[in-house]
C-alpha cells in the first residue's frame, strides 16, 4: 500500500500519495481530477506502482476533496497555476531523486490532464513523457513550450462536451510545428472521464482499457 508523504515546494512544503513499485523503478507523478486526492487517484498511483513505476500523486487542493461537481469547478477555479506548478515541480524533484534518474513522467486526468502537459512545459529537462488524459492547459496559449523535450500521448473522448478533440488536436498540430513528438488519441463513444471507473454514468471500460495499455506502453518505452 502506498503512504502520504511530504516534499520541499520552493521553500514551503507539499504532499501527496506515493505508490512504491516492489523492485524499483522509474518516476511517475499523478495529477488529480477536480475532485481533488481522492481515493480514485491513489489506486491509480497504485496501478502504476504494481506495473513498476514509482508513482506520486501531489495533492494540489492541500486536503480538499468533493464529490460535488459545483464545488469541483469552485476548486478547480481557485487553484493558483504558480502555487500548483511549484507542488508539481516539487514531486518531480522527489521522484528523481528517490528514483535516481535524471526525468519523469507524468500523466493526468481531467483538470490533471492539462496540469500534466503544463508541467512538461515548465520542466523541460525533468519530464520525458507526458500521458493527459481529457485535459489541456487553461492557460495554453501563455505556457512557453519551445523547450519541452517530453513526447506527449494524449488520451480523449469522442463525445467530450468540455474539451472535444477538436481542440486536442489543434493544441497537437500546434506542438507537432514546434518539432514536438504528439500523438493524440479520440476514443469512439467515449465521454470525458471515461477512465475513471468509480463513475459508472461516464466510465467506458473498453476505452478505458485500451488507453490503459497504450499509456503503459508508451512510459515504458519512453521511460526505459
Amino acid at each position: 500500500m502506498g503512504e502520504m508523504v511530504t516534499f520541499p515546494s520552493n521553500g514551503s512544503e507539499a504532499s501527496g500519495y506515493l505508490a512504491t513499485p516492489p523492485g524499483g523503478g522509474p518516476g511517475l507523478v499523478v495529477i488529480q481530477e477536480w475532485w481533488g486526492l481522492n481515493d480514485n487517484i491513489k489506486e491509480i498511483a497504485e496501478r502504476f506502482a504494481a506495473e513498476g513505476f514509482l508513482a506520486l500523486a501531489p495533492d494540489l487542493y492541500h486536503g480538499e476533496i468533493t464529490s460535488a461537481p459545483d464545488d469541483a469547478r469552485r476548486l478547480a477555479m481557485q487553484l493558483q497555476l504558480a502555487e500548483a506548478a511549484r507542488d508539481m515541480s516539487g514531486a518531480v524533484d522527489y521522484l528523481t531523486s528517490r528514483a535516481g534518474l535524471d526525468s519523469v513522467g507524468v500523466v493526468g486526468f481531467c483538470m490533471g490532464g492539462g496540469l500534466a502537459l503544463a508541467l512538461a512545459a515548465h520542466r523541460p529537462k525533468a519530464v520525458a513523457a507526458a500521458v493527459p488524459f481529457y485535459g489541456i492547459p487553461r492557460n495554453a496559449d501563455d505556457l512557453d513550450w519551445s523547450g519541452m523535450t517530453a513526447a506527449v500521448q494524449g488520451q480523449y473522448a469522442e463525445l467530450d462536451q468540455g474539451i472535444p478533440p477538436e481542440r486536442a488536436r489543434a493544441l497537437a498540430d500546434h506542438l507537432q510545428k514546434l518539432g514536438k513528438e504528439v500523438e493524440i488519441f479520440v476514443y469512439p463513444g467515449a465521454h470525458h472521464g471515461f477512465f475513471n471507473d468509480s463513475n459508472p454514468r461516464v466510465h467506458h471500460p473498453q476505452a478505458a482499457a485500451l488507453a490503459w495499455t497504450r499509456a503503459l506502453e508508451f512510459l515504458r518505452r519512453r521511460l526505459a
